[in-house]
């Protein structure tokens, strides 16, 4: 899991960039402005950011308490609210928080704290009502990440590359104070992740690949580790639940199949069944206490469906319904009472309540509109078409509700490149649609979310292909009534930034605007200076870095190569802490870009990393993202 800063004095000092920019219109220094009134048909995008709710939402071992996450505030924060109603309080302040969990007795929450978004995390607990705060790991330059609580909730596990920058070690600390131990010398990406219900074992996930987890067992009292599955093809492990003994572990898992199932793993014998399947990815479980009832979640086409079944009985249960989006869910942990969090296209976020044993539901936290009618919000429709080599390929398409004419299209790519479009709430999203723009959200070759043939399609050296989706995507558009396929932008983060770079360095006379969001423009580089956490899946899913051959196929589809043939305007964010994709690598993607003439709107924003998270930041891109496409779309309006 990532986590974010918060309250410890330490977290308040931004690291500096490792270089400055010499150009100080690239830097935003982006000031408070007004939102706009309550109501308006095109409300500004600080209104879409403030309509939020809950994330990241647990309810306490004993249910009478939820923990989540809420930016609030203008900085994500823990909160605490009484699940029997009441007004809830806000635990931690500073930089803000990712996301927390509570300890196996309740008295305790553990959260993580970075420096500016360089995911070298400390580790710090904070009593439920925000009293007390100590710190458990401290900061350093490691990367580290966080387990789960063990040693009967006395200790947390956690997995820190401090040895050597590489390889990461599994260590165990006291939450009470003394020092930490180290419990296993580890390997490059292998992660503790669920303790068994005494805390003296943890199920650890190996990676191999952006998708694929190998399964082990820590002793920790002897430090062996002993392997649970380890598939000769690499397929996903991802461990859910222990049943009340110990014995048994609830794991999603394609191994051996195309869709991501729930199995029932014995861990004395190894035997593996699986308990419930789909024509669909299964992408949560959540078991209750006493084992008697089980939940889970499939993903149809970006949106999440909610099951669950009492074991004793084997009896389906009636699930409510909900509104359409993306789900998350988690049992406390001596109740039999199941939180459920939703978020989607007509709601930033709300947490319910299901009572197991009474069928009773409650909503805990709704959403806060910020003005925003949320009956206004666009539901997108699930579209599939073909690639031209046959590749079924897929999006959501977000319409806006009223228009008088075709309505030029922004091309979203989403990041990973293991991932998918879903039908979570996007504010970016629904700002564009707003202000007249239509949206593809994109599944190129590569997403997960249809079977893990289609996942693999560009892996290694099959990566160049992707391309030819984008136009695909394209011609697809051109097709579609109500749709202005001569005016199609093309943008992403992360990956999608990638993918966006790339395009418009092949086919510079595709798209008519660019916006790329902490993308790879020079892969060796990018693969050298990669994080420990990266390296571990970069091999599979890439190639090695440090193999000639990969090293020189890797050049050849670097956008890098193509910056001087880049025509097509584009807007191009970084971030100057991040430890991903280097803003000195964007740096010299965009002089490479202006050197050759191309037009480059850079925004370089100096307290961010990988992820943005500062409200006034974050409404600041949103803004310049919309005003550059509304621009650049008026200037390839056809003359009447």
């Amino acid at each position: 899991m990532r986590w974010w800063a918060s309250a410890s004095l330490a977290a308040f000092a931004v690291g500096a960039s490792a270089q400055t920019w010499p150009f100080p219109d690239d830097i935003p220094h982006p000031a408070p402005v007004s939102v706009g009134l309550a109501g308006s048909p095109e409300p500004d995008v600080t209104r879409f950011l403030l309509a939020q709710g809950p994330s990241e939402a647990s309810l306490s071992p004993d249910g009478t308490q939820l923990l989540y996450v809420s930016s609030i505030t203008g900085k994500p924060q823990l909160w605490v609210a009484p699940t029997a109603g009441g007004a809830p309080r806000q635990l931690t302040f500073g930089l803000g928080v990712e996301s927390g969990a509570w300890s196996p007795d309740g008295r305790l929450i553990v959260y993580g704290a970075d420096r500016g978004g360089n995911e070298r995390y400390g580790f710090y607990s904070i009593t439920p009502d925000g009293m007390r705060e100590t710190e458990v790991v401290p900061q350093s330059p490691a990367f580290t990440v966080l387990g789960d609580f063990v040693l009967g909730g006395r200790a947390i596990a956690y997995a820190t590359a401090a040895r050597d920058g590489r390889n990461f070690d599994t260590w165990v600390a006291p939450i009470s104070g003394g020092s930490a131990r180290e419990a296993l010398r580890g390997r490059m990406g292998l992660y503790p992740a669920l303790a068994n219900p005494t805390g003296t074992a943890l199920a650890m996930v190996e990676a191999r690949g952006e998708d694929g987890r190998d399964l082990s067992l820590l002793d920790l009292a002897s430090g062996k580790e002993r392997v649970l599955s380890r598939p000769a093809a690499p397929a996903m492990n991802a461990p859910m639940a222990w049943s009340p003994d110990g014995r048994y572990l609830y794991n999603l898992t394609n191994d051996g199949r195309e869709y991501i199932a729930l199995a029932k793993l014995d861990t004395t014998t190894g035997e593996s069944r699986f308990v419930e399947q789909d024509a669909a990815d299964l992408v949560g479980a959540a078991l209750s206490f006493d084992g008697r009832y089980l939940a889970w979640l499939t993903d149809k086409g970006g949106f999440h469906r909610l099951h669950a079944r009492d074991l004793r009985s084997g009896r389906t249960l009636k699930v409510q319904t909900l509104p359409p989006g993306t789900l998350r869910i988690s049992f406390a942990r001596r109740a039999p009472v199941l939180a459920v969090s939703v978020d989607g296209p007509g709601t930033p976020g709300e947490v319910w309540s299901w009572d197991m044993v009474t069928g009773d539901t409650h909503q805990l936290v709704a959403p806060s509109t910020a003005g925003v009618d949320l009956k206004t919000l666009v539901v997108p429709t699930v579209v599939h078409f073909t690639a031209r080599d046959g590749v079924p390929l897929s999006g959501l398409l977000y319409r806006p509700a009223r228009t008088d004419r075709p309505t030029p299209v922004f091309l979203r790519l989403h990041g990973g490149p293991s991932s998918h479009a879903l039908a979570n709430w996007k504010p970016d999203v629904q700002y564009l649609v707003a202000r007249g723009i239509a949206v593809l959200d994109f599944n190129y070759r590569g997403s997960t979310g249809a079977g893990k043939k289609l996942a693999h399609l560009n892996d290694k050296r099959l990566r160049p292909n992707e391309i030819g989706d984008l136009l695909d995507a394209v011609a697809w558009i051109k097709q579609q009534p109500g749709l202005d396929g001569s005016r199609v932008a093309v943008g992403g983060a992360s990956y999608g930034g990638y993918l966006t770079n790339a395009v418009v360095g092949k086919h510079p006379g595709v798209f008519v605007a660019a916006i790329s969001e902490v993308g790879v423009a020079d892969w060796p580089r990018n693969l050298r200076n990669a994080s420990p956490r990266l390296k571990a899946s970069d091999r599979l899913e890439y190639g090695d870095i440090d193999d000639p051959s990969d090293q020189a196929f890797f050049a050849s589809i670097s956008p890098m190569k193509d910056a001087a043939r880049v025509r097509t305007p584009m807007l191009i964010q970084s971030g100057a802490n991040d430890p991903r994709n280097g803003a000195e690598e964007l740096d010299a993607y965009v002089a490479a870009i202006r050197k050759a003439g191309g037009k480059v709107q850079y925004r370089r924003y100096e307290n961010e990393g990988h992820v943005m998270r500062d409200l006034v930041d974050i409404a600041d891109m949103e803004r310049a993202k919309a005003r550059f496409l509304e621009e650049q779309f008026r200037a390839a309006r056809p003359r009447s």
